[in-house]
């Protein structure tokens, strides 16, 4: 463990860090994060003694730093600074073997097999194993960086100090690196601190922040604590949004550009719907933020095809997500910028519609395939496979939705949805109760991002109101176009 007290220190008698304190417990990894000129190498370096402290302790082990001679404070203590010194002539074994040093009697007089298995390891451990032999100058910038990591590890200190470990290295060796200096602190023990420039690999890999501005420690804590966008815009200056990670529990930013203004202002008219017999589409000039649940491309996007598919009654595919794909791929579709929903009801027999309002406009598009609607509040008592619904809504809004006003107004949609079925009696036709929906509804919520954010999409709010007529009419006339179909 290491302790940090009222730490204050830098170049001759100038300080350049001020007042930090923290703490690291045994087996965590510490990110510390800031923009250039924060004091985040500097705070480092007099953390391993590179730079006098001018106040301040630190304490490791319990004991103050200073209490250590040079090569007990390394058996503790590995470092890996932002630039190297090293003799290039060397080998890569001879390199990561340097970090032997502090646990030889004299220069490498006592090499013994516990020495040699921690050089070997550090070298299968940063994938540079390959290169024992070759030498230092012949390697890229990437690999020299992952050679002085080994060296770090082979010292097999209890804390280890990395100034900007991934730097130089792609994605894959980041990953590889953070991977492995994860796994040390996990299954080890190891206490890691280290300097990042990168945010989201800092939320990714680290247990707690650090976040340096001017020298001081602007904040300190958990990555969720840390990485706020208001925070991050103070100390950064620039203009960040905050998400979630899709697998792990971790926030990751993303950079914001300074101004939106210079992009095209365009509007979404019905003239870009286009019905075949295979599909309804809305091709548009620019990507609309799309928040879905289609079989392709669902969730959150950008994308500037979206399709409504009609596929024949008995459709039952394995493979659905791969059929797809091979439908666009067929019908030179680009797979990237595409939502594709599915829908039994024929593509003829949908409605679509433009509401006015004072933001701009809403349009509705539906299909509705109420032949097997349900009541959701009595699905538990079915044993029914799964098969195809199905009504299908697609609500493009020329304006700008918050995060916030997109899933509202997806709720929003989904109760004018159910208005519309109990408005036109449709029922379970196992329970005879009112229906809800179909087993396989999908819903699309869509904008141009264009003008002045709604923050809330709710019934009540202007976006919401147009949102809750508009797919109320529009599915109460695709019911409609369904039922007169099959009045033929």
């Amino acid at each position: 463990m290491i302790v940090v007290k009222h730490l204050s220190g830098g170049y001759e008698d100038v300080p350049i860090v001020h007042d930090i304190s923290f703490s690291v417990e045994k087996g965590k990894v510490l990110g510390i994060l800031g923009p250039n000129g924060s004091g985040k190498s500097t705070l480092l370096k007099v953390m391993s003694g590179i730079l006098p402290a001018t106040a301040g302790t630190i304490l490791v082990d319990g004991k103050n730093i200073n209490s250590y001679n040079a090569r007990a404070l390394a058996k503790k203590m590995a470092v890996l600074p932002q630039l190297h010194a090293n003799a290039f002539s060397n080998s890569v074994r001879e390199a990561v073997s340097l970090g032997r040093y502090p646990h030889q009697t004299g220069f490498f007089s006592s090499w013994t097999e516990r020495d040699e298995q921690a050089v070997q390891h550090a070298m299968m451990q940063t994938g540079v194993k390959r290169y024992e032999q070759t030498s230092m100058e012949f390697l890229s910038g990437g690999e020299q960086q992952r050679v002085f990591v080994a060296q770090a590890l082979a010292q097999t200190a209890e804390i280890l100090l990395l100034d900007e470990p991934t730097n130089h290295l792609d994605i894959a060796h980041q990953r590889q690196i953070l991977d492995m200096v994860r796994k040390e602190a996990i299954e080890c023990g190891l206490t890691v601190i280290m300097v990042l420039h990168d945010m989201n690999l800092a939320a990714l890999y680290c247990d707690e922040l650090l976040l340096m501005e001017g020298g001081r420690m602007r904040a300190f804590g958990a990555p969720h604590e840390v990485l706020i966008a208001s925070q991050i815009e103070d100390v950064y200056h620039a203009r960040v949004a905050t998400y979630a990670h899709p697998e792990i529990p971790k926030p990751q930013i993303t950079m914001m550009p300074a101004s939106v203004e210079h992009q095209q202002r365009a509007v979404i008219q019905k003239v870009n719907f286009t019905v075949t017999d295979h599909y309804i589409q809305l091709k548009s000039e620019f990507p609309l933020k799309t928040v879905s649940s289609a079989v392709h491309n669902p969730g959150i996007g950008w994308y500037d095809c979206l399709l409504n598919r009609s596929v024949p009654i008995d459709y039952v595919i394995s493979d659905v997500k791969g059929e797809v794909a091979e439908f666009l791929q067929k019908e030179l579709f680009s797979s990237t910028s595409t939502v594709v929903m599915l829908t039994a009801v024929p593509t003829e027999l949908v409605a679509i519609n433009e509401f006015k309002a004072s933001f701009g406009s809403v349009l509705v598009a539906v299909t509705a395939g109420i032949g097997n609607a349900v009541d959701v509040s009595r699905t538990h008592e079915r044993q029914d496979e799964p098969y195809i619904g199905t009504i299908n809504t697609w609500v493009i809004v020329n304006g700008c939705l918050s995060e916030e006003a997109f899933f509202q107004a997806m709720m929003t949609a989904n109760e004018a949805k159910t208005k519309a079925l109990q408005s036109e009696d449709i029922r379970d036709e196992l329970s005879g109760t009112i229906a809800t929906g179909t087993a396989t509804d999908s819903l699309l919520i869509a904008a141009t991002q264009k003008g002045e954010e709604m923050l809330y999409g709710g019934p009540i709010t202007d976006v919401g109101k147009i949102i809750g007529k508009g797919v109320f009419e529009t599915t109460v006339q695709a019911i409609k176009n369904y039922k007169n179909n099959f009045r033929r």
